[in-house]
């Protein structure tokens, strides 16, 4: 068991071994659960942008990328174009 002493400001500082044996860094986000007489700490981890592949539907299907790169290349040169007429 771990302890932690609670500071003026409230807050406390996480022991080693509890950040090491749950992964939690520097800038790491935690929620505190209150259950019953008791607080769960739970770190909250940074989800990576594969995570959400399939969350939303497809409106569309996949052009290709080849497509996306002509598409892309065509607004950039839009855009380019607009801000050198004014």
């Amino acid at each position: 068991m771990q302890q932690a002493k609670v500071t003026f400001k409230g807050q406390i500082t996480i022991p080693k071994a509890v950040r090491k044996a749950l992964d939690i860094r520097e800038g790491d986000s935690v929620t505190f659960m209150v259950e019953g007489n008791h607080a769960v700490l739970k770190p909250l981890k940074k989800k990576a942008l594969l995570d959400f592949y399939g969350a939303l539907p497809a409106t569309r299907p996949y052009p290709g990328l080849e497509v996306v790169r002509k598409e892309i290349h065509h607004k950039v040169g839009q855009r380019f174009h607009r801000r050198k007429k004014t």
